[in-house]
C-alpha cells in the first residue's frame, strides 16, 4: 500500500508499505499532490526492473537502495539495512508490493 501524506500545507511525499505494515520505501517531497501521485505511478511503473534499483552502501557499513526512474531520478530509497541480504530482501518487497498497491491518504 503506498501512503500518501500531506506535510506542512503543500509538501507531499509517501512511504510504500509492505503487507506487514513495514515501510520498505519512501518517496522525495513533492510541492503538490499531483507531482506526488506521479511518483507513486513512477514507482508503479519501474518497480518490476531490477536495473533500476541502485544498491549502496553507507559509511556506517549499512546497506541502502534507491528505485531510479528512466531518466535516472531517484523517486524513492529504502530504510538502512544491517545486512546485504535484508537489503535484497526489501529490493524483492518492493517489486512484489509496489505494481499492484492501492493508495491511501494518511
Amino acid at each position: 500500500m503506498f501512503e500518501l501524506k500531506n506535510k506542512e500545507g503543500s509538501s507531499y511525499h509517501f512511504t510504500l508499505k509492505a503487507k506487514n505494515g513495514q515501510v520498505i520505501l519512501s518517496s522525495e517531497v513533492y510541492n503538490s499532490k499531483a507531482a506526488a501521485v506521479n511518483g507513486i505511478a513512477s514507482v508503479q511503473k519501474n518497480a518490476s526492473e531490477d536495473g533500476r534499483y541502485e544498491r549502496k552502501t553507507a559509511k556506517d557499513g549499512k546497506f541502502f537502495f534507491n528505485l531510479k526512474a528512466t531518466n535516472g531520478q531517484v523517486i524513492g530509497s529504502s530504510q538502512m539495512y544491517s545486512s546485504e541480504s535484508g537489503m535484497e530482501n526489501g529490493i524483492n518487497s518492493v517489486k512484489e508490493n509496489a505494481p499492484g498497491a492501492e493508495t491511501k491518504e494518511a
